[in-house]
Parts: C-alpha cells; structure tokens; sequence
C-alpha cells in the first residue's frame, strides 16, 4: 500500500492537480489530506469539490475552519484574513458544511493524521522544533503521525535518546522510534521551493518518501491577480515562502 499524504492546498488548484498526477504516476494506491483545502488562492471551491470527491481520509485545518464560519474568530493576520473572506464568498453552502464537519485528528490504519498538534489541535500551535515535537509526542499513539500547518516539510524522530529534527527526502520506519513527519505544503510552500510539496508513505516497505513536484506557476498567478485578491499572495508562490 502506498499512501499519497498532501496538506495545505490552499486553493492552489494547479498545484494540487500536478501533485496527483505525480502520484498516480508513483503508483500510490490510497490518498490522505491533512487539511487547509482553502485559503490564500483563487479556487476555493474547486480544490474542495476535488478533495471531497476523492472521499479520502481528512482532517481540519484552520483556514478550512474560518471559512466555515460567518466572520472570523479575528486569529488571522491581515493578509490571510483578506483572502479568508474573498474565500466565504466563492464557496457553496455545501462546500463550507464539508469544511465544518471534517474532524480535527485521526487514525488511518496504524498511524495518525492531523493538521497542527496532537496535543492542542483544535489551538492550531506550529510545530518547529524539538520541544513543540515533545509536546505532540506525549499524546502520539501511534508510530508514525502525520501533519501539515507550517508549509515546511520535515520530521521529528523520538527514541531512548531523547527528540530529534531531521530531513524527510527517505526516511526508514524502524522499530521502537515514534516520528513526527510534515508533509510540506501543495499549494504554498515555505522553505524556499517553490515547487509543490507531499509525501508517500509505503507501508509495505516502512519508508517515507518526500515529493517535489512543478506545477503552472503562472496560472496560479494569474488567478490570484484576476480574482482581486492581495497581489502579495501571488509573488510568494515564486518565492517559495
């Protein structure tokens, strides 16, 4: 079984559909996503219709709760908050009763799904470093948990010498050792790549495998400048941050 685990779409409908073309193209034979369908790019509803009709295991972000909402809880900074509105507007009631329902974490199989911490995951916390690891790692069943969040890709490894960040690229699933892994983000990365951004997770061979993937960078643009969102949210995705 190989597991195609993606997060943070972000409405990036380009980017998403080039990362399933990657994966079909890898064989993977089963989808997850760990949240934030929409947010900051110009095909809300599109990349929710998509998702929603793969019916794969999901889990809320918070840009999918906001837009669910009738007005924001105000935990936005003003950029996301402009696009967070623009999104409400081009979604369908069915579209935001999907967002809402979608539950804050999961269990796939023998391993975990949920888009920010497993400790607060309804608080929405970033995961960066070793200590904010520590804190989901207390309440991680599971050997291997997977989330999203922070648009970054990489991995938190625990064993009987303590907690450790390391790199995803492929990364073995050993025996008695929990991880942690990000999967990095499709539709707005943010460690410099511009390039869209998921994992594969095979099960029959315990491996992690972190994907990079091209996508019509200037279709994507264009859309967020046609559709009057904040331009800003358009020269980002070239730089990858």
């Amino acid at each position: 079984m190989r597991y195609a685990i993606f997060s943070d779409i972000h409405a990036n409908l380009e980017a998403l559909q080039a990362v399933l073309r990657d994966a079909e193209e890898q064989k993977c034979t089963h989808y997850i996503c760990l949240g934030d369908v929409v947010g900051y790019n110009a095909n809300p509803h599109e990349c929710s219709v998509r998702v929603r009709d793969m019916d794969c295991p999901i889990v809320k972000g918070n840009h999918d709760e906001q837009a669910s909402l009738i007005e924001s809880s105000r935990d936005f900074n003003e950029l996301a908050e402009a696009a967070i509105e623009w999104t409400r507007e081009h979604l369908t009631n069915e579209d935001k009763a999907w967002l809402r329902d979608m539950r804050l974490q999961r269990q796939v199989r023998d391993f975990t799904i949920v888009h920010a911490t497993l400790d607060t995951p309804a608080q929405w916390g970033y995961v960066f470093n070793n200590l904010d690891a520590a804190a989901s790692f207390t309440y991680q069943h599971t050997a291997v948990c997977f989330f999203g969040h922070t648009h970054v890709p990489m991995a938190f490894i625990k064993d009987d010498t303590g907690v450790r960040r390391v790199r995803v690229d492929q990364l073995r699933i050993e025996l008695a050792k929990k991880y942690f892994i990000n999967v990095g983000s499709v539709g707005q990365p943010r460690d410099g790549d511009w390039r869209a951004a998921y994992c594969i997770y095979d099960l029959d061979h315990e491996n992690v495998e972190q994907r990079r993937v091209k996508y019509d960078l200037q279709i994507a643009q264009k859309k967020i400048i046609d559709a009057g969102l904040p331009s800003l949210l358009a020269e980002r995705l070239a730089l990858g941050r």
